[in-house]
Protein backbone atom coordinates (compact mmCIF):
# COMPACT_ATOMS: atom_id res chain seq x y z
CA UNK A 1 0.00 0.00 0.00
CA UNK A 2 2.92 2.37 0.58
CA UNK A 3 3.96 1.89 -3.04
CA UNK A 4 0.44 2.95 -4.02
CA UNK A 5 0.66 6.06 -2.34
CA UNK A 6 3.87 7.40 -3.06
CA UNK A 7 2.23 7.54 -6.86
CA UNK A 8 -0.24 10.31 -7.33
CA UNK A 9 -1.93 11.12 -10.16
CA UNK A 10 -0.53 13.74 -12.31
CA UNK A 11 -4.31 15.81 -11.31
CA UNK A 12 -3.59 15.87 -8.13
CA UNK A 13 -0.13 17.84 -8.23
CA UNK A 14 -0.24 20.91 -8.20
CA UNK A 15 1.76 22.65 -10.79
CA UNK A 16 3.75 26.52 -9.73
CA UNK A 17 3.40 28.92 -12.86
CA UNK A 18 5.76 31.06 -13.10
CA UNK A 19 4.89 34.71 -14.60
CA UNK A 20 7.64 36.89 -17.21
CA UNK A 21 9.73 38.11 -14.74
CA UNK A 22 10.52 34.77 -13.13
CA UNK A 23 8.26 35.37 -9.63
CA UNK A 24 5.90 32.42 -8.94
CA UNK A 25 2.22 34.07 -9.93
CA UNK A 26 -0.38 33.53 -6.78
CA UNK A 27 -3.10 30.98 -7.32
CA UNK A 28 -6.31 33.17 -8.67
CA UNK A 29 -3.78 35.10 -10.24
CA UNK A 30 -4.03 36.16 -14.07
CA UNK A 31 -1.31 34.86 -16.14
CA UNK A 32 0.61 35.28 -19.33
CA UNK A 33 -0.45 33.30 -22.47
CA UNK A 34 2.24 33.59 -24.98
CA UNK A 35 1.05 32.80 -28.81
CA UNK A 36 3.31 31.55 -31.29
CA UNK A 37 2.44 32.03 -35.05
CA UNK A 38 3.97 29.82 -37.53
CA UNK A 39 3.97 31.53 -40.99
CA UNK A 40 3.84 28.36 -43.63
CA UNK A 41 5.09 29.09 -47.04
CA UNK A 42 3.29 27.37 -49.44
CA UNK A 43 5.09 26.65 -53.03
CA UNK A 44 3.80 28.04 -55.90
CA UNK A 45 2.10 25.28 -58.57
CA UNK A 46 3.90 24.02 -61.20
CA UNK A 47 2.99 25.13 -64.90
CA UNK A 48 5.12 22.33 -66.47
CA UNK A 49 5.89 24.92 -69.82
CA UNK A 50 8.98 22.89 -70.45
CA UNK A 51 7.37 19.57 -70.52
CA UNK A 52 4.65 21.23 -72.58
CA UNK A 53 6.81 22.42 -74.70
CA UNK A 54 9.11 19.18 -75.41
CA UNK A 55 5.53 17.21 -75.68
CA UNK A 56 4.48 19.51 -78.33
CA UNK A 57 7.33 19.42 -80.46
CA UNK A 58 8.36 16.00 -80.21
CA UNK A 59 5.32 13.69 -79.58
CA UNK A 60 2.49 15.67 -80.25
CA UNK A 61 0.50 12.28 -80.74
CA UNK A 62 -3.57 13.30 -81.05
CA UNK A 63 -2.47 16.60 -80.31
CA UNK A 64 -1.69 15.75 -76.45
CA UNK A 65 1.18 18.26 -77.03
CA UNK A 66 -0.67 20.96 -77.75
CA UNK A 67 -3.50 20.70 -75.50
CA UNK A 68 -0.62 20.17 -72.57
CA UNK A 69 1.04 23.64 -73.89
CA UNK A 70 -2.78 25.15 -73.76
CA UNK A 71 -3.11 24.54 -70.04
CA UNK A 72 0.52 24.84 -68.77
CA UNK A 73 0.34 28.51 -70.35
CA UNK A 74 -3.21 28.78 -68.66
CA UNK A 75 -1.43 27.98 -65.74
CA UNK A 76 1.27 30.47 -65.95
CA UNK A 77 -1.21 32.91 -67.08
CA UNK A 78 -3.78 32.36 -63.58
CA UNK A 79 0.06 31.96 -61.23
CA UNK A 80 0.68 35.74 -62.51
CA UNK A 81 -2.69 36.41 -61.84
CA UNK A 82 -2.51 35.40 -58.62
CA UNK A 83 -5.09 33.04 -58.79
CA UNK A 84 -2.76 30.42 -57.00
CA UNK A 85 -6.36 27.64 -57.03
CA UNK A 86 -6.71 27.92 -60.68
CA UNK A 87 -3.26 27.80 -61.71
CA UNK A 88 -2.74 24.28 -59.45
CA UNK A 89 -5.88 23.37 -61.28
CA UNK A 90 -4.91 24.14 -64.89
CA UNK A 91 -1.13 23.07 -63.81
CA UNK A 92 -2.55 19.63 -62.96
CA UNK A 93 -4.36 19.04 -65.73
CA UNK A 94 -1.29 19.86 -68.35
CA UNK A 95 1.02 17.45 -65.85
CA UNK A 96 -1.79 14.65 -66.89
CA UNK A 97 -1.94 15.70 -70.56
CA UNK A 98 2.19 15.10 -70.60
CA UNK A 99 2.32 12.07 -68.93
CA UNK A 100 -0.65 10.64 -71.75
CA UNK A 101 1.65 11.62 -74.45
CA UNK A 102 5.04 10.77 -73.00
CA UNK A 103 3.52 7.31 -72.35
CA UNK A 104 1.64 7.54 -75.68
CA UNK A 105 4.91 8.48 -77.75
CA UNK A 106 6.97 6.15 -75.50
CA UNK A 107 4.85 2.93 -76.47
CA UNK A 108 4.74 3.72 -80.01
CA UNK A 109 8.82 4.21 -80.11
CA UNK A 110 9.23 0.99 -78.23
CA UNK A 111 6.77 -0.62 -80.87
CA UNK A 112 8.09 0.68 -83.44
CA UNK A 113 12.07 -0.23 -82.70
CA UNK A 114 10.79 -3.70 -82.50
CA UNK A 115 8.73 -4.34 -85.04
CA UNK A 116 11.61 -3.00 -87.56
CA UNK A 117 14.03 -5.11 -85.20
CA UNK A 118 12.47 -8.13 -85.53
CA UNK A 119 11.57 -7.91 -89.29
CA UNK A 120 15.33 -7.15 -89.94
CA UNK A 121 16.23 -10.37 -88.51
CA UNK A 122 13.56 -12.15 -90.22
CA UNK A 123 15.09 -10.42 -93.51
CA UNK A 124 18.57 -11.15 -92.79
CA UNK A 125 17.03 -15.03 -91.76
CA UNK A 126 15.40 -15.66 -95.01
CA UNK A 127 18.14 -14.31 -97.02
CA UNK A 128 20.80 -16.55 -95.45
CA UNK A 129 18.65 -19.55 -96.04
CA UNK A 130 17.65 -18.78 -99.63
CA UNK A 131 21.40 -18.85 -100.43
CA UNK A 132 22.49 -21.46 -98.46
CA UNK A 133 24.39 -24.59 -100.13
CA UNK A 134 22.43 -27.76 -100.25
CA UNK A 135 25.82 -30.08 -100.24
Amino acid sequence: MAAMNSQHPAESIPLQVERNDGVPAQPGAPTMVQYTSVSVTTEPPKDHIIWSLCCFVYSNLFCLGLVALFFSVKSRDRKAAGDLEGARHYGSKALCLNIAATILFSTLALTTIITFTVLSFLNSYSYRSSYSYSG
